[in-house]
């Protein structure tokens, strides 16, 4: 009994040790580190399909995770017209832009996608969303504080 129980411990010991040995420390994940050094090293370990799907932006409606993870897609845009499904909510554009984040987090880098929307008028694209005048209309008002202000209404609404 006694030469199972030491070689059970054995296996779990080894089986440890691999796992050790396999991890990575990555520094560009490091916060200690100056960012000139974590990007340096991130950059070092990308290969050149990383890097240029890092500098691409696809539409929305042709994303999903798997794309996002097999051509680590460094951003996604919706622009006019461009929604998960008619009428969509905002709990459905959540669920739909987090699916995306989580295929770009599971890439070996595990770098995540920047979202832009096409907003200038608010977020026309949300179900029951406000829409405001566009900016050329505001600026014809001649009252810059309703403009800042629509401006900034609009920054927290999307």
């Amino acid at each position: 009994m006694a030469r199972i129980l030491t070689f059970l411990m054995d296996i779990l010991v080894m089986c440890c040790w691999a796992a050790l040995v396999e991890a990575k420390y990555m520094k560009y994940k490091d916060p200690k580190w100056p960012l000139n050094v974590r990007i340096k090293d991130l950059i070092s370990q990308m290969t050149l399909e990383e890097k240029i799907g890092q500098m691409v932006q696809i539409g929305q409606s042709v994303t999903t995770a798997k794309v996002m993870k097999k051509y680590f897609i460094g951003s996604v845009c919706s622009g006019g017209g461009s929604y998960p499904v008619k009428s969509a909510s905002a709990e459905t554009w959540i669920n739909m832009v987090n699916d995306f984040q989580r295929g770009s987090l599971s890439t070996r880098h595990g770098i995540p996608m920047i979202y832009g929307t096409d907003a200038v008028h608010g977020n026309g694209s949300t179900y029951k969303a406000t829409i405001f005048p566009h900016n050329v209309g505001l600026g014809a008002t001649r009252q810059v504080n309703r403009h800042i202000s629509i401006n900034f209404l609009k920054a927290l609404l999307c």
